[in-house]
């Protein structure tokens, strides 16, 4: 369950300016009932200023009302409390100047041992360019003798995440290595037994 903002502080006014039970408020704010009555006692948060949840909007009058006559309600947080969730959306991203460098070796790695992965599926992975990873391919990129292949995630250029997804893309639908060896196995173990 979300938590209000600056619970501790929270917690202070309701303990302060409400009637409600130490686990009522510990459920809210997301404290132990130690903690809320620590907070009761003046051992903690003592000159902490005490934030209203009614008057920021974690939470309604009636609320507070309703849980206060019942000490086995749980206090809600309001629904416009908790924050929108935002999306990372898939766009180009920001690369700093110093990881700019390491684009060329994250290509080199992926090349090598992820040949399935297309031009597109590097560029979006490493944030480059199709002529980039075709210079890259082809040896003729302006560093090509200083290019080591190393880990894109290591070098912080994508996340293992995107890279095992894209991977997963790559190969759906086709046969990997391994069956066809096995298919090849037994064939051969056919042709032996006829």
């Amino acid at each position: 369950m979300p938590a209000p903002l600056m619970p501790k502080a929270t917690a202070v006014w309701l303990v302060e300016n409400t009637s409600l039970t130490f686990d009522q408020i510990a459920d809210f704010c997301g404290l132990h009932p130690l903690e809320v009555q620590a907070i009761a006692d003046g051992e903690v948060a003592n000159q902490m200023q005490g934030l209203d949840p009614v008057a920021n909007g974690q939470t309604t009058a009636a609320e507070l009302a309703r849980c206060q006559a019942d000490p086995e309600a749980r206090l809600k947080l309001s629904d416009q409390a908790v924050p929108q969730q935002f999306v990372r959306h898939r766009g180009p991203r920001y690369t700093p100047i110093a990881k700019r460098q390491d684009k060329p070796d994250a290509i080199a790695y992926l090349l090598r041992n992820h040949p399935e992965l297309s031009d597109a599926q590097i560029s979006k992975l490493v944030g480059t360019t199709k002529p980039t990873i075709a210079a890259v391919r082809d040896r003729t990129h302006w560093n090509s003798p200083n290019i080591k292949p190393r880990h894109p995630v290591g070098l912080g250029l994508c996340t293992l995440d995107e890279l095992d997804q894209a991977i997963i893309r790559a190969t759906r639908g086709k046969r990997t290595l391994a069956d066809a060896e096995a298919e090849r196995a037994a064939e051969a173990a056919e042709d032996v037994e006829a």
